[in-house]
């Protein structure tokens, strides 16, 4: 099975792709590779980009109280772990926190490291990055992977608290919507809104058939176009009808 995630305004758009690097700079950072660790450099000042929205980590904020207070109120549930929702709750504040004592724009930090910015230039030219345009880049990528991995660590670090918010958001925007089972035939699925609310689409279907789902949706009416997989190629609309799972989130 092959799952897809449709944001379905900017602000979850953006929460995807900020998670999406995340994970890539975390999974290039493990390693011990020089171009590995160039490619979380590279994937760092992409977080750099989008993270320093101004209004982000406000949003964040503003969402987590939000959904805490939701969740408060399902303490007189009985069908509600009290221990689970103590958990939850504590990571909540945790968050919150953490965001809260970030004080300033998110990645100041890095902006401030005149080396890093330097390298940020530079890598911003074609080949710009060479041994003879930065020396000094050059030397820190042949220095001990462990030294690396530590400065690495260190740029990332102003980030943590918004990666641990957006993990937490997500988590409960993924968890809110209920799956159905629903057909596009001859590879076209329409619906119509009705005054249904989302901010994320999710789509499941069996890989094997070979195509890939193309969204537009709005206020009224959502529509799903399959096109045939034809690998680095643009598809024709898939002929067959094709079954998939239907997942409509919102907080």
């Amino acid at each position: 099975m092959i799952s897809y995630e449709f944001p379905l305004n900017e602000r979850v758009r953006t929460l995807l792709r900020l998670e999406d690097l995340y994970e890539k700079v975390d999974f290039f950072a493990s390693k011990t590779d020089p171009q590995e660790h160039h490619a979380a450099v590279l994937t760092l000042f992409e977080i750099l980009d989008v993270a320093g929205r101004a209004d982000l980590k406000s949003e964040l904020m503003q969402e987590l109280e939000r959904q805490r207070h939701n969740l408060e109120g399902l303490r007189s549930n009985p069908a509600i772990s009290t221990a689970a929702l103590d958990a939850v709750l504590s990571e909540m504040d945790r968050a919150s926190s953490g965001l809260f004592q970030a004080s300033g724009k998110t990645g100041q930090e890095l902006r401030d490291n005149e080396w890093l910015m330097g390298v940020r230039q530079r890598a911003g030219i074609p080949g710009g990055v060479s041994e003879f345009d930065l020396p000094s880049y050059y030397f820190w990528l042949h220095m001990d992977a462990d030294r690396r991995r530590t400065d690495i660590a260190k740029w990332l670090e102003p980030f943590l608290p918004m990666k641990e918010g957006i993990r937490i958001v997500l988590k409960l925007l993924r968890e809110s919507g209920k799956s159905s089972t629903v057909m596009a035939q001859h590879g076209v699925f329409q619906q119509m809104m009705g005054g249904r609310l989302a901010q994320m689409l999710r789509i499941v279907f069996d890989e094997t058939q070979g195509c890939v789902p193309e969204v537009s949706a709005n206020k009224y009416a959502l529509n799903i176009r399959f096109t045939q997989a034809q690998g680095t190629e643009r598809g024709r609309t898939h002929e067959g009808d094709v079954s998939f799972d239907l997942t409509f989130c919102n907080l």
